[in-house]
Formats: C-alpha cells, structure tokens, sequence
C-alpha cells in the first residue's frame, strides 16, 4: 500500500470502449486502486485552462477486472490538474495539433507541481518513428522526408524498404515496397500526399517473420521478457491490432545493449513508460504515447509490471 492517500487523474481514451484484456491504462489503473489512490477518468477534451491555470472535467472511477463489468464512474466535477498528485497521459494517437494542445495544457499543470507521466514536453520532442534517429548506431538504414524522389533513391539503394508516416498507431498506413513494385509511385504520391507529408523509409527486416518484439522500459529499466508479435499469415504487420500474435521472450544480448544504451535517455527525459519496438538487432519504433502490451506480458509471466511503474511514480512523489 502507499505511504501516501495520493490522488491519480488517467486522461484516456473512452473507458466504455476498452478491451480490458489487452488495455494497459487498464492495468495502470487497477494497480493504482490496489495501492489505495483515489482515481479520476478525464477525456482529453475536458482539459482548459483560464487565467494560467490548467483544470479538467474529471470524473471519480473505480475498477474491478471483470470483462462485463469493469468500471464505475461518480458524478463529474471540475478541479485544479494540479491539485491532483499525477496524472498519466495516456490518450492514444493520432498525434495531431489537438495532442500537442493536450501536451500544454499539462505542461502548464506540470510547472504548478503536477507529475505528469509521461513528461508533456518530452512526449512532444520524442516523435515515436523519428526519435529512433537519435540512436542510429541501433538503427536500420533509415531516411525521413517527403521528397518522393530522394525515397526512390533509397528504395534503389535498399531494395526492399518499408515507408510509413510520422503520426500512426497499431500498423496503420504501413507500406512495403519493393523496387521492382510497379505500385511504388502510386504507394509514394498516397503516403508522401504528393509530397505534402513527411514520412519514414526504413530498410525492410525480414526477421519481421520472427516477431516485432515491444520490450517496456519502466523509469530507464527494461521488463527482462519482451513480447514478439509474430505477423499473421499473409500480413506484412507485427501489429496486435493487425491480427498478429503475442509470444513473451527474454530479452537477447542485443536487446540488453539497446536498452541500456537508451534506458537512460528515456529516464532523463522523464519518459516514464515506453515501449521500444525491436526487430532483430533493430529499434524501429520508440513509444511514448501509451504504450501496450502489460496485459499480455503479465499473463504469460505472471507479473505486475504497473506495480514496477507505481512504484518509480511514488518514489517521485516522496522525493
């Protein structure tokens, strides 16, 4: 139990609409009610500010891990974020204008005394696809831009590449294209909007058949086992939301080396709870929005892995 009666506001999507078995927030908040914190459920357009201060329209919630029946909510009030001891970001992408809003109006609770998990302003600089380029040493061959001429040129120099833009989520809008594709300049003009939008191409991975593999970094440490979501037949995406399957592994040599490299970063930049997306020896992906995958790891491992995160938020509270 805590030390402490504190006080947890999770912004979300629609609570009615989840799938408890896979739902991470779902996890976060059942542990937090576990550990004796009030909690309140707020939608991400119930966040305002006046006169420089930062509120929300929240609502009281208490869970129980029941597939029929898995919340209840009280009567609406208005309060101060700040008057609230965390509040966890967890509103899943896309990552448009209104996400950015959304990231200062948290920010500005967070400069009142608000623990926002994760950090608003890091959440916006560590775009999920581009951020990876901080780290090229763990990268695939990678090129960001929406020339569709200079994503030809890589597709000449590479082959076999893999184009996606800067905002999805779940596998969305992922192409692979092939350099003898004759869709490639109709796959480009859709992906690029004519050169409008600025996208990912990465060098393509077979080890995809393997499983891209979420690995959680709770506060800079790694959970020791990964989930390799292995693509389903005739799907091109380790996606659990594209039908892939989710088989737990401990994490390789490499695995340990990646994460030990950005590990720190992460927990410097106040990133609390990432995902990073692993295929072979490659980070493609570095989630900060709201990452997944607690649910099924804690099934296979009989773990409680929002039990590691609660524990890094209250040692900050107490600090």
């Amino acid at each position: 139990m805590s030390k402490a009666p504190y006080v947890l506001g999770v912004v979300m999507d629609p609570i009615a609409s989840i799938n408890t078995k896979k739902d991470s927030s779902f996890a976060m908040m059942l542990e937090a009610q576990r550990r004796g914190w009030t909690l309140f459920y707020m939608l991400q357009e119930s966040l305002f500010a006046d006169n420089g201060i930062a509120f929300a329209r929240m609502q009281p919630v208490q869970v129980q891990d029941d597939p029929q029946n898995w919340f209840s909510l009280g009567e609406p009030v208005t309060r101060e974020l700040h008057s609230l001891d965390c509040v966890l970001m967890r509103k899943d992408p896309p990552f448009n204008m209104e996400y950015i809003y959304t990231t200062y109006l948290l920010e500005l609770a967070q400069r009142q005394g608000l623990l926002v998990v994760n950090r608003p302003e890091s959440i916006r600089a560590a775009n999920e696809k581009l951020f990876t380029a901080w780290f090229p040493e763990f990268c695939p061959a990678t090129r960001v831009t929406r020339d569709m001429q200079r994503i030809r040129e890589f597709l000449a120099e590479q082959g076999h590449i893999v184009v996606k833009p800067l905002d999805g989520m779940g596998g969305s809008m992922i192409f692979q294209v092939h350099q003898d594709d004759p869709n490639r300049s109709v796959i480009l003009e859709t992906i690029t909007d004519y050169g409008r939008r600025t996208v990912m191409a990465q060098r393509f991975l077979p080890e995809f058949k393997q499983g891209d593999k979420r690995i959680l970094v709770i506060d800079g440490v790694p959970f020791p086992y990964g989930l390799a979501r292995i693509p389903a037949a005739g799907e091109s995406r380790g996606n659990l939301a594209a039908g892939a399957t989710g088989v737990g592994s401990p994490l390789t040599e490499r695995e340990q080396v990646i994460c030990a490299a950005i590990g720190p970063v992460l927990k410097e930049m106040g990133l609390l709870f990432v995902g990073l997306d692993v295929i072979g020896d490659y980070v493609t992906e570095i989630n900060v929005t709201s990452p997944t995958c607690i649910r099924e790891l804690d099934k296979i491992y009989d773990a409680n892995i929002a039990a590691l995160l609660f524990a890094a938020i209250e040692q900050r509270l107490a600090a």
